[in-house]
C-alpha cells in the first residue's frame, strides 16, 4: 500500500512539474539575439500609438524564403529594435525630411523566433505556428513585465501564408546585405 502512494506522489508531481514547464516554455526559450545587427535590417516602422522608431532585423535565410514566397525556416530571429522617438516641445513626433519618425533613445526589443516543434504547448486559439516571443530591455535582459500572451494574439489573425508575420511582405523586397 506505500509503494502505491509513493508511486501515486511521485506522479502527481511529475504532473505537476510538466504543467509548470509548458507554462513556461515560451519566451524562456528564445535568447537575445547578440548578432541581429548581422542580418538584414529589411524596414523601419513608426508607431504613432506609442510614439516609437522601430528597426526589424532578421537574418538572410528568412530574406531569401520570404522572396520565394516560402514559409520563413525553421531558426528565423525577428528582432525588433525600439527606439523613442524624438519629441517637439507639443510631445508630437519630430520628423525627419522625409516625414518619418527621427529615433531617440533605445527602450527595448522584441523577438521573434521560430523552430521546428515550437509552439505544440499552444491551443489552436492562439498557435502562431512555430513562433516564440520574448522581450528585453534596452541593456538586453529579459523584460519581465512584458505581455508575451499579446504577442500570440496580435500575430494570430494573420495568414498561415505570411507566416504570421506582419511585416512578410517587407521580407520580400529587402536587399540582402
Amino acid at each position: 500500500m506505500r509503494t502505491r502512494s509513493v508511486v501515486g506522489v511521485a506522479l502527481a508531481a511529475s504532473a505537476i512539474c510538466v504543467a509548470t514547464v509548458q507554462v513556461r516554455a515560451g519566451g524562456d526559450k528564445v535568447a537575445f539575439p547578440e548578432n541581429f545587427a548581422q542580418g538584414v535590417m529589411y524596414t523601419t516602422v513608426d508607431r504613432a500609438d506609442n510614439k516609437q522608431y522601430r528597426e526589424l532585423f532578421v537574418t538572410p535565410a528568412a530574406v531569401e524564403a520570404a522572396k520565394k514566397g516560402e514559409p520563413l525556416p525553421s531558426g528565423t530571429v525577428i528582432t525588433i529594435v525600439q527606439y523613442k522617438a524624438q519629441l517637439d516641445a507639443q510631445d508630437n513626433p519630430v520628423k525627419d525630411a522625409n516625414g518619418r519618425f527621427v529615433k531617440g533613445d533605445l527602450i527595448g526589443y522584441g523577438v521573434m523566433e521560430k523552430r521546428t516543434g515550437w509552439g505544440a504547448e499552444y491551443s489552436p486559439e492562439i498557435r502562431n505556428g512555430e513562433w516564440e516571443y520574448q522581450a528585453f530591455t534596452a541593456d538586453k535582459k529579459v523584460n519581465a513585465k512584458a505581455n508575451l500572451t499579446g504577442c500570440f494574439q496580435c500575430h494570430k489573425p494573420l495568414p498561415s501564408s505570411q507566416d504570421f508575420v506582419f511585416s512578410y511582405d517587407k521580407m520580400k523586397s529587402a536587399a540582402k546585405q
